[in-house]
């Protein structure tokens, strides 16, 4: 059963951020996520972690669905890389995956399988950092951590009227002074709720666009509220175009339906993940075909160009669909999968609703590789 709201604690009157905020969250905040349920080091991390540039509601079943099938820490260290990346295609940023395996796996070499009460020991793991490790102290234990996530740089950033980019250091270095600042006040006891309240604050009240001014409880001492700049804060990113990128993916299947997939780099896009042969341009591809697979591709169907955006470009993958008769050499980097079992492998989001979806194009053209398109900008 969900922990029902209690009453806060005194606060001292002199810090009236933690005085408002932590009564608030009694009565308003979130308090049945399932990480909370119980409120294990173990699950608490792997909740900080999908929600790294992710929406709670969108980490929800993807948390379930990840507990389901590695129930402990060291049951994730023990599983295989394409265990983990399965359960983690579709929810992108594939690194943090990347980074929690690695960290788990760390877990059961150096602190016995469990992960340490130790800032400096969680910061040392791979994928945590300074807000990360505070986050995951703070909740499982109840130690004074300050986090600083973008909710709570939001939050933060107007009620003390701080200009300047959250992003640069020297903003950044202000905020998590304030940080600190309201954590000596919280109650004993209560860090986890003063933890989970201003990351509630700033997800359902004090939100990027539209702020809920009218019902927030800091609202009398918000600075932003104030001085009517509540659209103004934070100060945005200096905004600058994605570069536009071109590549060329190869579907093939063999007589028996399935189809031939790569596994990535270790490092890069997609890095771990298997996905369609793909190369910048379509001369190397070919290059790459003629080398590998036994068939042609003369006569490839042309499938609509395939877009997806990454952090620091945008994607426009062609992809050309063709029936080959097999490999001309062995690769441990291909493997020939069947529909049916590529659940069991991490997929990028994009390759996989494609493959899933197994919908011939409209109006299929012809081309042969030597007329590919032109090649991307370098990475």
């Amino acid at each position: 059963m969900p922990r029902q709201p209690t009453a806060s604690a005194p606060v001292p009157a002199d810090d009236a951020f933690v005085a408002r905020l932590l009564p608030w969250f009694d009565g308003h905040g979130r308090h049945d996520l399932p990480w909370q349920h119980p409120r294990s080091p173990y699950r608490v991390w792997l909740s900080e972690i999908m929600l790294q540039q992710t929406q709670v509601g969108t980490v929800i079943p993807y948390f379930l669905a990840f507990l389901r099938v590695f129930p402990t820490l060291p049951d994730l260290a023990a599983a295989s890389n394409d265990a983990v990346m399965a359960q983690w295609a579709g929810l992108g940023y594939y690194a943090r995956a990347r980074n929690l395996h690695a960290a788990a796996q760390r877990c059961v070499e150096q602190h016995g399988g469990a992960l340490p009460r130790d800032v400096e020991a969680l910061n040392a793991l791979p994928g945590i950092g300074r807000s990360t490790a505070a986050a995951i102290l703070s909740q499982a234990w109840n130690d004074r951590f300050a986090i600083l996530d973008g909710n709570v740089k939001r939050v933060l950033t107007r009620y003390h009227g701080i200009d300047g980019f959250p992003g640069l250091p020297k903003v950044e270095k202000a905020l998590w002074a304030l940080a600190d600042a309201h954590v000596a006040h919280v109650p004993d006891a209560r860090m986890a709720d003063y933890t989970q309240a201003q990351m509630d604050l700033g997800a359902t009240v004090c939100t990027r666009s539209r702020p809920a001014c009218v019902i927030c409880p800091l609202q009398a001492d918000c600075v932003a509220r104030r001085e009517g700049r509540t659209d103004q804060l934070p100060t945005p990113k200096p905004t600058k175009t994605l570069p536009e990128r071109e590549a060329t993916a190869l579907l093939l299947r063999d007589g028996h339906g399935r189809v031939l997939l790569q596994k990535r780099p270790d490092t890069g896009i997609w890095a771990q993940l298997w996905t369609l042969p793909q190369a910048d341009t379509g001369s190397d591809l070919q290059d790459w075909f003629d080398t590998h697979v036994s068939g042609s591709l003369d006569d490839a169907e042309v499938l609509p160009v395939l877009e997806h955006t990454f952090s620091h470009y945008r994607l426009h993958l062609q992809v050309l669909v063709q029936r080959v008769d097999g490999l001309q050499r062995d690769d441990p980097t291909l493997r020939w999968v069947a529909a049916a079992d590529l659940p069991s492998l991490g997929l990028p989001a994009p390759i996989r609703k494609l493959l899933d979806t197994g919908a011939p194009p409209a109006r299929p053209k012809r081309r042969t590789m030597r007329g590919a398109p032109p090649s991307p900008e370098s990475e």
